[in-house]
């Protein structure tokens, strides 16, 4: 793995749980329904990869 893949991958944890606290997205929510927890994960995990490619590639 690379340094920029590290450097992504460590940006992703740490931004994850906090989005997904912002969003609402919880283990309840992936138990009571599980299709719209991981629409929301899928989401999320875009977003977080655009703000990323931003980040360390385009800038």
């Amino acid at each position: 793995m690379s340094e920029a893949d590290r450097a992504a991958q460590e940006h992703i944890d740490a931004m994850l749980p906090r989005m997904m606290e912002t969003a609402g997205v919880a283990k309840e929510l992936k138990a009571r329904s599980p299709m719209k927890w991981m629409r929301l994960m899928n989401s999320l995990k875009a977003q977080i990869e655009e703000l990323i490619l931003q980040e360390l590639v385009y800038t």
